[in-house]
């Protein structure tokens, strides 16, 4: 029998004895069972997070992880009961002046009643500024590469884009030069809007935000969408007549949408459904869970894109949005949904992306709302967001 199983085995059987059994232990650790609920905990988690948490009666695991990672650690315990997973780790920030970081450990444990023991340990204060120095120092020297890299190139793809037009306005309309000098124009075409969004990731561009709806956006990229997905794709609207508006640059906005339908159309390469959808919602900044009140949330409008594609895995989900990741192996630039995520922060709105291997994958992008919708009614909770 393993260390882990005898240590469960008596916590099962003794469950009082949990504090005495690791009291001298360097380390904090707890008990829980399925649902996240707290049975045991020893002395040294008080030291580790400020305060004891006692494991009264509603007292969970996710509880004691920061607002940021506790969805997060929520799935994974669902994944370790699920036996999608052994163990997890998470790494958390905390705002005590004194304690820098924490590493949280879980493993599931065997048993008459199978429960999860978690572990949390101090990520030491030099080796988690070592870490945070060694990601920021590589990400400034990625964005310098390849802000350098696209003006240059940028300034050669005008050039290209120059002759191809001379050429093309020299040659009659039904000539076979002149059809591939429009293919030619074509792929440059292309390749400026991936300079662009190179240099949207790499480098601060001037924006010119204005109210507007949502919904003009996505009737007006309408038909160039069902012309880029092709044939072998359903495109479906379901757009609120009542949506408010939001404050953010139009040309954005559509950069955000045409990213989003193209990456839901390379997740499905044998055809499938995307649908697009906008909505008033309200987002519970600070969720009251004790009375579950959420009129005070903020008013925002959901941009929603949703397909029946291949989705993705945890590991995958968690580096989407990292600049030059991808999963499209010699097809893809890694920048598209960088790029969304730059443009959402940046228009002061969050983006939350929902998908399972096998069952697709949802893209919700929520954008504060310059006034509430004047009908109440479309103005609900969307709980991917609570």
């Amino acid at each position: 029998m393993s260390a882990a199983a005898e240590v469960l085995r008596i916590c099962e059987k003794y469950e009082e004895e949990f504090p005495s059994l690791l009291h001298d232990a360097p380390y904090a650790f707890l008990l829980c069972r399925r649902d996240g609920t707290i049975t045991a905990t020893n002395p040294a988690i008080a030291q580790f997070l400020g305060a004891t948490p006692n494991h009264r009666p509603g007292k969970r695991f996710p509880d004691l992880i920061p607002a940021d990672k506790r969805a997060e650690a929520e799935r994974f315990l669902r994944s370790l009961f699920d036996g999608e997973r052994h163990g997890f780790q998470i790494d958390t920030e905390t705002s005590q002046s004194d304690r820098h970081a924490l590493r949280w450990t879980a493993w599931l444990v065997q048993g008459e009643a199978p429960a999860v023991l978690v572990m949390a340990e101090e990520i030491p204060e030099k080796l988690f500024a070592q870490q945070r120095l060694r990601q920021s120092q590589r990400l400034e020297a990625i964005g310098r590469l390849a802000g350098g890299v696209a003006h240059d190139f940028n300034n050669l793809l005008t050039g290209i884009l120059l002759y191809c037009d001379l050429l093309v306005a020299g040659l009659e309309s039904g000539h076979r030069a002149h059809r591939y000098a429009e293919e030619i124009r074509k792929a440059g075409l292309q390749a400026t809007g991936i300079v662009r969004q190179l240099l949207a990731v790499a480098r601060p561009t001037s924006s010119s935000p204005r109210p507007f709806c949502l919904n003009d956006v996505a009737e007006g990229m309408r038909n160039l969408l069902c012309r880029l997905i092709g044939d072998s794709f359903e495109l479906h609207f379901d757009l609120d007549t009542q949506l408010g508006l939001v404050n953010m640059d139009p040309a954005q906005a559509q950069q955000v949408l045409m990213n989003l339908v193209l990456n839901a159309r390379d997740a499905m390469p044998n055809g499938g459904h995307i649908s697009i959808e906008t909505r008033n919602c309200r987002v519970q900044v600070l969720p009251d869970a004790g009375t579950g009140n959420h009129s005070s949330g903020l008013p925002c409008a959901l941009f929603a894109v949703s397909d029946n594609g291949e989705g993705m895995d945890e590991s995958v989900r968690a580096h989407i949005f990292e600049p030059f990741f991808t999963t499209k192996a010699d097809k893809g630039t890694g920048l598209g949904l960088a790029t969304v995520h730059d443009i959402v922060t940046t228009s002061g709105g969050l983006i939350y992306v929902d998908s399972k291997v096998g069952q697709g994958t949802r893209v919700s992008v929520l954008l504060p709302l310059v006034t509430p919708s004047s009908n109440p009614e479309n103005v609900g909770n969307n709980s991917h967001f609570m």
